[in-house]
């Protein structure tokens, strides 16, 4: 039987437990951070180690340009692909809610982190978004944040869409950091020289996150 591509990304262990926490909607953890911060990389990593009833939605910006979907550096062209990824991400988010099927999503990325790329002004990107400040807070349960590095202490240019010099990354990163350190759960993991040292306080956090059934699991295989 041939097997259907780009199927939902859920966890590997099994987990006996299967109630939705608190008001029965799935729990939205963003993973964020500017180019090169790793987010992404954790995410791999920590996919071994949790449970079934935990999903990983994928970066919506990859999707739209890997894709193909044209990269302008124009105001239109940014504006245009902008809107392709939020509309992905809000869509992407929408099919976890509606299939009550995953008591816990990871975000790679969330909505708010559109306003870290977009140009002009910010109201035609809630006008765009269909949404607020205050409603994308609440939408997500906690934030994880990490860092980009510097060129001295591990930026690279690995990822082929990835296009901003060490320098521009820094800057949306700080975008990104006043965007989401509103937000009462948000957890900022700063780079270190050791890439694994920083994933595995990542994964802390994102354990700390998660339902109590789900974190005992994921606890034991991550220890």
């Amino acid at each position: 039987m041939t097997q259907i591509p780009n199927q939902p990304a859920v966890c590997d262990k099994p987990c006996s437990g299967g109630v939705f926490p608190g008001n029965g909607h799935p729990r939205l953890i963003v993973v964020t951070g500017g180019p090169g911060a790793g987010k992404t990389a954790v995410l791999e990593i920590i996919r071994k180690d949790l449970c079934e009833h935990v999903v990983i939605l994928p970066e919506a910006a990859s999707i739209v340009f890997g894709g193909g979907f044209w990269r302008l550096n124009t105001a239109v062209g940014v504006r245009a692909s902008q809107r392709a990824i939020l509309h992905i991400q809000q869509e992407l988010e929408s099919i976890v809610e509606g299939e009550r099927k995953w008591p816990v999503c990871l975000c790679d990325r969330g909505v708010l982190d559109g306003l870290a790329y977009w140009l002009g002004d910010e109201a035609d990107f809630w006008a765009a978004a269909q949404s607020s400040l205050a409603a994308e807070y609440a939408r997500y349960h906690c934030v994880i944040h990490l860092r980009t590095p510097t060129e001295e202490h591990g930026y690279n240019h690995d990822n082929p869409l990835r296009v901003e010099t060490a320098s521009q990354a820094a800057l949306i990163d700080e975008k990104i950091h006043k965007i989401w350190s509103g937000h009462p759960r948000y957890h900022m993991i700063n780079s270190h020289p050791d890439f694994l040292v920083k994933a595995e306080e990542a994964v802390r956090h994102i354990i700390r996150e998660l339902p109590p059934i789900c974190a005992r699991v994921a606890s034991a295989d991550a220890a």
